[in-house]
């Protein structure tokens, strides 16, 4: 019985409490099955660009973390629905905020980030196409990668 109660969506317990810490009660998240927003929505993705080359969602548009600049996003309107992520979502909730405070009304921090997508079967590209690997952070992040190649 326990083992049932301690998964949930694919993620273990101790990974959901993870990202307790991390999130803001009060930052909007979107889960991966919810495929109306994502769909509509513009992706971004806030890793380095090194994360990103690895692999990211399909469509999204790399945006960076330490070299970000709201430039990035052109003339992207301000009611546009945006989804920020990164591996986990701490780095794309501080993004997403700094999208909030210049204007954009619609941002969303994706569940989990990226480790959680892949970790529920969901597909990650690289510029040639699908790909099973997924730049991991570090080793010591890495072991929240369950359902991919980790690259390092």
């Amino acid at each position: 019985m326990w083992m049932l109660s301690a998964q949930v969506n694919g993620q273990s317990l101790a990974y959901r409490t993870l990202l307790k810490a991390y999130y803001d009660t009060d930052f909007p998240i979107v889960y991966p099955e919810n495929e109306e927003l994502l769909q509509k929505a513009v992706l971004l993705d806030t890793r380095e660009r090194s994360e990103y080359e690895v692999s990211h969602l399909q469509d999204a548009k790399w945006v960076g973390y330490e070299s970000f600049e709201i430039t990035a996003l052109g003339n992207t309107p301000k009611d546009t629905p945006l989804v920020v992520y990164c591996s986990i979502g701490a780095r794309s909730q501080d993004i997403g905020k700094r999208l909030k405070q210049a204007g954009f009304q619609e941002v969303y921090n994706l569940y989990g980030g990226i480790f959680h997508w892949v970790n529920e079967g969901l597909p990650v590209y690289d510029k040639i196409g699908p790909t099973r690997k997924v730049h991991a952070y570090s080793r010591s992040w890495g072991i929240w990668v369950k359902n991919a190649q980790k690259v390092y």
